[in-house]
């Protein structure tokens, strides 16, 4: 082993010692790529902006569902921040549902978000809105829910412009 690596060794020294050739110089520099525009960048969708402090108005009825049969309903009417219907479904599958109805809540706050607290239990309820939607969060609400469905509850999104739930 020691003959082998006492003939490579000569030979590596020498290699490193070599120089590699010199690439001929460029006869004509080479032409430049055709500018070409860029398609427009695709619109993104405009972010939400900061939350007004305005008086809240909002009518709605409506009802969702996903894929996964994920669905519920929303009714809600709002005039300068004063809530005078709201009723909230939500079913779960194979979880359980949520159901939350104005008579069982007294409106604690106006503004910057409406607030809605459960008179007998910690339920909260808070209403607001950003840009055109118009958002239903619940907080501390698990006696409103069956089974463990309040662990898979998600806010309701109202799209004021299309009138849609999610």
């Amino acid at each position: 082993m020691d003959k082998k690596l006492a003939l490579l060794l000569p030979a590596l020294i020498l290699g490193a010692c070599a120089t590699p050739e010199k690439a001929p110089p460029p006869t004509e520099a080479p032409k430049p790529a055709p500018v070409t525009k860029a398609p427009p960048a695709e619109a993104k969708p405009s972010r939400p902006g900061p939350i007004p402090v305005r008086p809240l108005n909002v009518r709605t009825e409506c009802s969702f569902r996903d894929e996964t049969g994920y669905n519920g309903a929303l009714k809600l009417n709002v005039a300068e921040a004063k809530v005078h219907a709201f009723e909230a479904k939500v079913n779960i599958p194979r979880r359980g549902a949520c159901h939350f109805d104005l008579k069982d809540f007294r409106q604690t706050k106006e503004l910057p978000a409406i607030e809605l607290s459960q008179t007998k239990g910690r339920c909260i309820v808070r209403v607001w809105e950003q840009g055109d939607r118009v958002t239903v969060a619940f907080q501390q609400c698990e006696k409103m829910c069956s089974g463990n469905s309040y662990s898979y509850l998600w806010p309701i999104l109202n799209d004021r412009r299309k009138g849609s739930c999610a």
